[in-house]
């Protein structure tokens, strides 16, 4: 296939399961890309995601946009995508750095010709990589766009023994000793409401509602997991909320009381994820540390994540001048 033959077109709701299907198979998606993630929020965001197809017609997609449209200080923009983490190009293994650098240079003239100024583009962070594809950054680079944000995550290569600090393991050994065990939870309000108590003391809130979580809980129980840390009295210590994208697993959301950081609940839920319920995956992502647009760093947060055996991976925002036509 040539470059020559690619064509952009709007998203549109019929095509969503041809969407999920792509995303499910292509090298660098995520549960946060199926239009049934993406669209628990559509209420706030134009939708703005683009499909390339080759050749006529809508057989054959080549690569998706999730994107939306923002209107802030007087011009247009558009943001792949302003109510996710990350965002950018999800392509499958045909993509090729010419593919990309056409792509790239036909979003341009799409976004020109309706208006937009601004494109801010959230590149999907390689740890979601089932195979390289980092065409994107090149053909960002070649249209002259400027990183503008970098966030720092920490994430644990699965596929290698258990790098734990001394302080980790003794946290876990405290867990068993107390006889606090591990089981996947329903209870995503008792869950919501000591979240919500955790993040006041730092002044911060969950991103999530609870009627959000159990919406998308509901239309994802096999990917959307919540699990307890339980005293031997079966009262709850800890929790943690994990979203499930295949080789990579992700903690969106910890929590834990202030009995269950006296006998290490939290440690003996991370056992659990990395030892049992997900050894057999690649990757176990805990997400960003960063604060202010990626400019400072929370030590404290990052040395935590650390401590599981966590190593840095940077997620890039780049922001590209749109010229008008």
């Amino acid at each position: 296939m040539t470059a020559d033959r690619l064509r952009l077109e709007a998203h549109t709701p019929d095509f969503a399961p041809r969407w999920d299907a792509f995303v499910r198979a292509s090298k660098n998606g995520a549960l946060l890309f199926e239009r049934g993630f993406m669209d628990y929020h559509a209420d706030r965001f134009e939708d703005a995601s683009l499909v390339a197809f080759q050749g006529p017609g809508r057989d054959n997609p080549v690569a998706l946009l999730p994107a939306c449209r923002l209107r802030a200080d007087g011009e247009d923009q558009v943001v792949s995508h302003a109510g996710l983490t990350f965002g950018g190009w999800i392509t499958d293994g045909r993509m090729t750095a010419a593919w990309m650098l056409r792509l790239f240079e036909m979003l341009r003239e799409r976004l020109a010709d309706e208006g937009v100024s601004r494109l801010r583009y959230k590149a999907a962070p390689s740890c979601y990589h089932r195979e390289p594809a980092e065409e994107d950054l090149y053909a960002l680079f070649r249209c002259g766009a400027r990183l503008v944000r970098s966030d720092l995550g920490s994430v644990v290569d699965l596929g290698r023994p258990a790098n734990w600090s001394k302080s980790k393991r003794q946290g876990l050994t405290k867990a068993r000793a107390a006889g606090v065990t591990v089981a996947r939870s329903g209870d995503l309000a008792a869950f919501h409401a000591l979240l919500a108590e955790v993040l006041a003391r730092h002044g911060a809130q969950p991103t999530h509602s609870v009627a959000e979580l159990r919406l998308l809980a509901g239309r994802f129980p096999d990917r959307i997991a919540l699990f307890a840390a339980h005293a031997p009295d079966a009262t709850p210590l800890a929790y943690v909320l994990v979203f499930d994208s295949g080789e990579t697993v992700h903690t969106q959301y910890m929590a834990s009381n202030a009995e269950g950081r006296t006998c290490g609940a939290l440690d003996a839920i991370v056992a659990h994820l990395q030892h049992v319920a997900y050894a057999d995956r690649r990757r176990l992502s805990f997400g960003i540390s960063t604060e202010d647009g990626g400019r400072r760093l929370n030590e404290g947060l990052a040395a935590q994540k650390e401590m599981f055996g966590a190593r840095a991976v940077v997620f890039p925002c780049y922001e590209l001048e749109i010229p008008p036509r």
